[in-house]
């Protein structure tokens, strides 16, 4: 997918240009080949050490109409400050030298090997992405869902965060969420620890003796140490939209199902921002969807080629399957 601006960088693009020896950036294509949402991420390195510290504007001020030889109002805007932190994510696959050893492929049998522990860290990043809370557990980092904790009050005012989030009527406890997210450096993204590499590092330890698993006495294993310091910062909240609280059962069986349709339209006329905008639902959410637009015969949903694939669509923005979006979440609360 294009970039939108020079600082738009995807995990991809940075590792491309940190990494001479080219095994981060082949891991991260690797990974991207089968998890799109790799592809969206932009990536910004943090301003000070694990931390984030960025400035959200709370009040823009007005100007003055001025009469001749009247005066005009000093006037300044309201700010404060928010401070995102990283988690430290490591993989330690201990693979049997023998394994190696006997391969006619032996580095390619050895990131094979690799992969599935590659995979779980993949999981872990974007489940936390969703619902990462340092509240519950501090060693990760802040996700969405924690942000976006309350649908909009009974009068909705575009001034607080919840304006953004909109009530899918269940009252259920089978609840799911969609997103509609832009990745920009003004809005959404990751980050990254100030000086470090961004995205997977990867650290060979070479041959080692360790204690199998059986207990049956020592083992000679290839030691690989992989490791992913991120973070997430959201810093315009105006750039992020959830509709919450969609009824998982009623959806798929059809009866007093919500509108997708009706709910998305109204979620991508709240959500601002230039950058590159993204749906995100779980994939039976996404195929409700699609049946929903049968029955109402209308153009939202296209089949767009973004990056030289062909991706689903609605509204022009495209549509991204995760699995890693629950379909139990407790129900959302009105914001007071």
């Amino acid at each position: 997918m294009a970039t939108v601006g020079t600082l738009n960088l995807t995990f991809a693009d940075v590792a491309k240009r940190q990494d001479a020896s080219g095994m981060t950036d082949k891991v991260i294509e690797l990974m991207d080949q089968n998890h799109e949402i790799l592809d969206d991420m932009v990536v910004k390195e943090c301003n000070r050490g694990n931390t984030h510290i960025h400035t959200v504007r709370t009040g823009i001020p007005e100007g003055t109409w001025r009469r001749l030889y009247g005066g005009v109002k000093s006037t300044k805007s309201s700010t404060k400050q928010v401070t995102d932190s990283c988690g430290m994510l490591e993989a330690l696959p201990l693979i049997d030298v023998d394994v190696i050893d006997k391969s006619g492929d032996p580095a390619g049998t050895l990131l094979s090997e690799h992969m599935p522990h590659l995979e779980g860290m993949r999981q872990q990043m974007e489940s936390t992405l969703f619902y990462g809370d340092v509240d519950v557990y501090e060693e990760r980092f802040m996700g969405l869902a924690p942000r976006y904790d309350n649908y909009a009050r009974a009068t909705p005012d575009d001034s607080y965060s919840d304006y953004n989030v909109i009530h899918g009527g269940s009252s259920d406890t089978d609840n799911t969420s969609v997103w509609l997210c832009t990745w920009s450096d003004q809005h959404l993204h990751m980050l990254y620890p100030k000086g470090s590499v961004a995205g997977l590092v990867k650290k060979d330890l070479g041959r080692q003796l360790v204690d199998a698993d059986d207990s049956s006495g020592k083992l000679e294993v290839i030691a690989t140490k992989y490791k992913w310091d991120m973070g997430l910062s959201v810093a315009d909240w105006r750039g992020v939209g959830r509709i919450c609280n969609i009824d998982v059962s009623a959806l798929e069986a059809a009866s007093s199902a919500v509108d997708l349709v009706e709910k998305m339209i109204k979620l991508s006329e709240r959500v601002e921002g230039v950058g590159r905008k993204v749906w995100y639902m779980h994939p039976r959410v996404r195929t409700m969807l699609r049946l929903q637009i049968l029955d109402k015969s209308n153009v939202n949903l296209t089949y767009d080629t973004v990056a030289g694939r062909r991706v689903l669509a609605f509204d022009e923005i495209p549509i991204r399957s995760s699995k890693k979006i629950l379909m139990s979440e407790a129900l959302v609360t009105q914001a007071s």
